[in-house]
């Protein structure tokens, strides 16, 4: 792996799981200690994590981690409630390794919240819908998905660790957008997804 990516994946790492909370000022020659580098990848990775929204550099300073703010998480939820709404139209009719699939990882997610991995569970619980944003085809509204998913990481870290009920709630919800894809239902499968990613919001505004 590149200097500049070892990182950009360490400090991104750090910011989605709030190890470098908000309001932290990131010192490049720290960093470059820290991953064991020179200080001119660490510039590279911190201008991609500047593009993302996740830090803000200042010049002679550092890179400041931007705290989440509560128009941030109004805009990634909209956001992501534009590409569910659109993907979960185009995955129907959906095709049989495609529901093959969720179910594989509704087993896998339901095992998780069994044993009380909480970190398994939400992997698996994007995973699910990463699939089905996967499938519409599109692979722009694919890798945003995934900085949408990575922003709301970082939202929703701590409410899952101190709400670990909200888990088990989305296998519910799952169950019902995965259901509502095997009837091929878009009317119903659009109003799962609705209330699925309504709820979230509501635990991230709380």
């Amino acid at each position: 792996m590149a200097a500049a990516d070892r990182v950009y994946t360490h400090v991104k790492q750090a910011v989605l799981d709030r190890s470098y909370a908000g309001g932290t000022l990131l010192v490049e020659g720290e960093l470059a200690d820290v991953v064991g580098v020179s200080r001119t990848p660490v510039r590279e990775a911190l201008l991609r994590l500047e593009a993302e929204g996740l830090i803000k550099l200042y010049p002679k300073k550092g890179a400041l981690v931007l705290p989440v703010s509560a128009q941030e998480i109004a805009d990634v939820v909209e956001a992501r409630l534009l590409v569910e709404r659109h993907a979960v139209q185009k995955a129907i009719p959906a095709p049989a390794a495609l529901l093959q699939r969720l179910q594989e990882l509704l087993d896998e997610q339901r095992d998780c919240v069994a044993r009380g991995d909480l970190l398994g569970a939400s992997t698996a619980d994007r995973a699910f819908h990463h699939a089905i944003v996967a499938e519409a085809g599109n692979q722009i509204i694919e890798h945003l998905y995934d900085q949408l998913r990575d922003r709301q990481l970082r939202m929703g870290v701590e409410v899952m660790r101190a709400r670990p009920e909200r888990v088990r709630s989305n296998l519910t919800d799952h169950s019902a957008i995965l259901e509502a894809l095997r009837a091929g239902d878009r009317d119903l499968a659009d109003h799962r997804v609705r209330e699925h990613v309504g709820r979230v919001d509501t635990l991230l505004r709380s």
